[in-house]
């Protein structure tokens, strides 16, 4: 595939900022180590400052840690520090608001970029926040000077509201509630950025919506997968039966838990049908006494901590891919999967009809959270061999055409600019 020139625009030193850059769970991860290798092939300069975990970049390089207490790492979550780890009083503060049952990181974060890039404005021409929206970037604008722009995937509210939908009691609610408590500095600095960017048409929406962000300065540059990795893999044969998702076992927006209802009535018609699930349950999940009752103990399987690679081939091995989000911003699985030639069949929640495209054609669409409509889609697919290749070219080509990490770098780059000739003090190099 052909890829556009770069801009003949002069190259950019943009200090990138991610509060946490898991390179193994959530979004955050991937679209930072994309977007900065194809910034940099692009001929830009770019600095990742990343909260703990960091990002696995393809430049290690570019990285400039900031080290924040670590309060919720995967072996240890909502940990006590030691004495000697509280430096200042931005780590007493993110303390303090993880024992009210609140999420500090964004806040905690954002004070220490200001704090770290106060002195540093000869070094950058721009900042790219993703998704942080502290409060402390608001003086870097109003105060220092600085041309941030941000990236907002999707409203969290549309998180919030679905995991209070799901809770089963009042005190549940609340802590959910307490713990989405940063919503509000989120929508207070989102709107009173110069320039954000979203993935799609529904996030662009509903963040109007939702967030009180200003229509005008709301832009789409959809995010991709790299075509060079996901691919057809020919010589990988098709189980039969097999589908396969890539879902957080535990969030409600993801849409596993109606998925497997959808499985159990699909079994009783296809006994090989079958599910791997990139992604794992947490301690206390729910999900494996459903999987249980379900009666789908052999029928399930959770794969994880596995390379890229892996994932390919097993795209490669499965009949169908499944996308059962009640809601999207955009859906990085649906597209790697489409890239993969998979057939995909997912719902019309948020985004997933812009990323899959018209339903019979590129993709299969059903209603979010109705199993008996996802479980006639799969059996539909399971049981046309002709159908599942044509919708798997088909959704390839469109993967291909649409959504590469390649386009988004250039459209991101092409705001970058367009802050700058709008900015009264960005004075470049």
């Amino acid at each position: 595939m052909s890829r556009r020139q770069p801009s003949r625009r002069k190259p950019l030193r943009i200090a990138y900022l991610v509060y946490r850059g898991n390179p193994h769970c959530g979004g955050q991860g991937v679209y930072t180590r994309a977007l900065a290798k194809e910034l940099t092939e692009l001929g830009h300069e770019i600095t990742v400052f990343s909260g703990p975990p960091y990002p696995d970049l393809v430049h290690p390089e570019q990285l400039e840690a900031v080290p924040g207490l670590d309060l919720y790492r995967a072996n240890n979550p909502f940990r006590v520090p030691w004495p000697h780890e509280f430096r200042d009083r931005i780590d007493l503060s993110e303390f303090a608001i993880m024992c009210a049952a609140g999420y500090p990181e964004p806040l905690a974060f954002s004070l220490r970029i200001r704090r770290l890039l106060q002195h540093r404005r000869g070094e950058f021409d721009l900042v790219h926040d993703n998704q942080c929206l502290g409060r402390g970037l608001v003086p870097m604008i109003e105060e220092d000077g600085w041309p941030v722009l941000a990236t907002l995937h999707h409203p969290i509210t549309v998180d919030r509201d679905l995991d209070v939908a799901h809770a089963p009691n009042a005190f549940r609610r609340f802590s959910i509630r307490r713990w989405y408590s940063f919503l509000d500095m989120q929508m207070e600095v989102a709107r009173r950025m110069p320039r954000v960017l979203t993935v799609s048409e529904s996030s662009r929406g509903d963040i109007v919506e939702q967030m009180g962000v200003s229509a005008d300065r709301l832009h789409i540059v959809p995010v991709g997968m790299d075509p060079e990795i996901f691919g057809p893999r020919p010589a990988i044969a098709r189980v039969p039966g097999r589908l396969m998702t890539t879902a957080s076992a535990d969030v409600p927006m993801k849409g596993l838990a109606p998925l497997l209802e959808s499985l159990a009535k699909v079994r009783a018609e296809r006994n090989d049908a079958h599910l791997v699930v990139i992604g794992k349950p947490k301690g206390k999940s729910k999900i494996p006494a459903l999987i249980e009752r379900l009666g789908l103990t052999d029928a399930v399987e959770f794969v994880s901590g596995v390379t890229t690679e892996r994932i390919v081939e097993l795209y490669a091995q499965a009949e169908v891919a499944c996308v059962p989000s009640l809601y999207e911003g955009f859906s990085l699985p649906a597209v790697e999967a489409m890239a993969c030639g998979v057939p995909v069949v997912g719902t019309t929640g948020g985004a997933v009809p812009e990323v899959i495209g018209r339903d019979g054609e590129t993709g299969l669409l059903v209603p979010p959270g109705d199993p008996d409509a996802f479980a006639v889609a799969l059996l539909r697919a399971l049981g046309d061999p002709e159908l599942r290749a044509r919708i798997g070219a088909a959704g390839r080509e469109r993967a291909i055409a649409r959504v590469t990490w390649r386009r988004t770098a250039e459209g991101t780059a092409e705001h970058y600019h367009a802050m700058l000739d709008e900015h009264p003090k960005a004075g470049g190099r």
